[in-house]
């Protein structure tokens, strides 16, 4: 029964260190996976100062393997070794079986990966991935129409 209470405890325990609002915004969210990443250095005390930055990443499946582009990391302040480069190539920790279940759902041209969510579990780097598929100028304006009429609902129902 202990057993049970931890491990509900450690899957609620999520950091999130950073979010890719930008891919919420531009992107339709069909389906997500968590990988982990691998990194260099004093990359992860950079991460736990939050310095972190998913913007314009990507990720990639390149001979079988998982790779993250574009992310963003400023080198530590306290580190000796400066030679890093912030938006290097970052290879992505998955089982064999999902990168190939990616890989075929990822045949479809107007399909891509984004990172959605970087974030510490269990004193791992997370990085949540989702395949998504680009939204359109229209869809992006009724999105905005949808917010906007929500939040027009609420002030009604505070009046009242």
């Amino acid at each position: 029964m202990n057993r049970l209470r931890k491990k509900q405890n450690s899957e609620e325990d999520k950091i999130i260190i950073a979010q890719n609002k930008k891919a919420l915004r531009d992107f339709f969210i069909l389906d997500t996976y968590e990988a982990g990443i691998a990194l260099e250095g004093c990359e992860v005390k950079s991460i736990r100062d939050r310095k972190v930055n998913l913007k314009d990443s990507y990720a990639r499946i390149k001979n079988n393997q998982l790779f993250l582009y574009n992310m963003h990391i400023s080198p530590y302040g306290n580190s000796r070794v400066q030679d890093i480069n912030p938006t290097r190539t970052r290879k992505l920790l998955m089982h064999k079986k999902e990168i190939d279940r990616i890989a075929g759902k990822l045949t479809d041209r107007s399909l891509t990966l984004v990172p959605l969510k970087i974030y510490f579990k269990n004193n791992k780097v997370k990085v949540e991935l989702a395949l998504a598929k680009g939204k359109i100028k229209r869809d992006k304006r009724l999105d905005i129409q949808k917010k906007e009429h929500e939040i027009e609902i609420k002030r009604a129902l505070k009046k009242y």
